[in-house]
C-alpha cells in the first residue's frame, strides 16, 4: 500500500471533501497498478498534480473570497433594491396624489372655462347694452342741443317780453304818478290840511357822492305854518315788500330831509292785509280811482 507524502496530504486537506476523497482513491489505485520502477516517474507526475491541486486550492480560495465579496455586494444591492422599491412605492403614492390633484385641477379649469365663457357672454351683452346706451346718449345729447336752442330762443323772447312788460309797467306806473301829481294836492288838503308849496315831482335825490335814490313822489308843504316833506311811492299792485322797501328808502333819505314827513303810497290795487300793514306803519294809501 502506498503512503501519501506529508506535504501532499497537507495540500489535500485544503481541498473540499469530495475532491480530497477522489484524489486519495486515485492515489491508492495508482499505487496498486504502478510498478516500483515507475514510482519515481509517477512521483514527479504526482508533484505536478499536487502543484495543480495547490493552484486549484488557491484558485478555489480566491473564488470563495470573491464569492463572499459578491455575496456582500448582492446583500448590499438587495438592500439598495429594497430601499429603491420603498422609494418607488412612495413615488407611486405621490404620483397617484398628483394624478388626483391634476384631475381636480382639470375639473376646476373646466369650471373656470365655463365661467369665463359665461363672463364673455355677459360682457358681450354688456357691450351691446353700452352701445345701445351710447346711441341713446347721442340721441339725448342731440335732443338736449335742440332743447337748449329752443330755450335760448325762449330766453331771448322772454327778455324781449320782459322789456316790453317793463316798458308797459313803467308807462302804467308813470301814468299813475302823473295822475297822482294832479290829484294829491287836493286830497292832501282835504285829508290833512296840507298846503303844497310849488308842485309834486318825480326826482333822483343824491344821498351821497354819485349815489342816488329815486323818489316817485316828492314835494314840500306846510300844515298850519309847519314845514313838512311829502315822500311817496307809486306801485301798480302794492305789496307788503314794497312798503318795507319804501320805509328803508325813507330811512336813507332822513339826512337829506330831516323835517317831519308825510308818507304815502299810490296804487291801482292791494290786499286788505297790506292796507292794515301800511296803516300800522303810518303810511297813507291812495288808489287810482281816488284821483277821478
Amino acid at each position: 500500500m502506498q503512503v501519501i507524502p506529508i506535504d501532499l496530504y497537507e495540500t489535500l486537506e485544503e481541498l473540499d471533501p469530495k475532491t480530497k476523497t477522489a484524489f486519495i482513491k486515485l492515489v491508492k489505485f495508482l499505487g496498486e497498478i504502478v510498478k516500483r520502477e515507475d514510482f519515481l516517474e509517477l512521483k514527479a507526475e504526482i508533484e505536478k498534480l499536487t502543484k495543480s491541486v495547490n493552484d486549484l486550492a488557491e484558485a478555489q480560495k480566491k473564488t470563495e473570497e470573491r464569492l463572499n465579496q459578491l455575496a456582500i455586494r448582492v446583500d448590499q444591492l438587495a438592500e439598495a433594491q429594497k430601499k429603491t422599491e420603498e422609494r418607488l412605492n412612495q413615488l407611486a403614492i405621490r404620483v397617484d396624489q398628483l394624478a388626483e390633484a391634476q384631475k381636480k385641477t382639470e375639473e376646476r379649469l373646466n369650471q373656470l372655462a365655463i365661467r369665463v365663457d359665461q363672463l364673455a357672454e355677459a360682457q358681450k351683452k354688456t357691450e351691446e347694452r353700452l352701445n345701445q346706451l351710447a346711441i341713446r346718449v347721442d340721441q339725448l345729447a342731440e335732443a338736449q342741443k335742440k332743447t337748449e336752442e329752443r330755450l335760448n330762443c325762449l330766453i331771448k323772447e322772454h327778455k324781449i317780453t320782459r322789456e316790453q312788460l317793463g316798458g308797459l309797467s313803467h308807462a302804467i306806473g308813470y301814468s299813475l304818478e302823473d295822475r297822482a301829481y294832479k290829484a294829491l294836492p287836493r286830497l292832501l288838503k282835504e285829508n290833512f290840511g296840507v298846503e303844497i308849496e310849488g308842485r309834486l315831482v318825480r326826482k333822483f335825490v343824491e344821498i351821497s357822492p354819485q349815489h342816488y335814490e329815486e323818489v316817485n313822489i316828492l314835494g314840500r308843504a306846510k300844515i298850519r305854518d309847519k314845514k313838512i316833506v311829502i315822500l311817496g311811492e307809486a306801485k301798480t299792485q302794492l305789496k307788503k315788500s314794497d312798503i318795507d322797501a319804501f320805509l328803508k328808502k325813507v330811512e336813507r333819505l332822513k339826512k337829506i330831509f330831516p323835517e317831519e314827513k308825510l308818507l304815502l303810497c299810490v296804487t291801482y290795487q292791494t290786499s286788505p292785509q297790506v292796507e292794515e300793514y301800511a296803516k300800522e306803519k303810518g303810511i297813507k294809501i291812495y288808489f287810482s280811482y281816488d284821483f277821478d
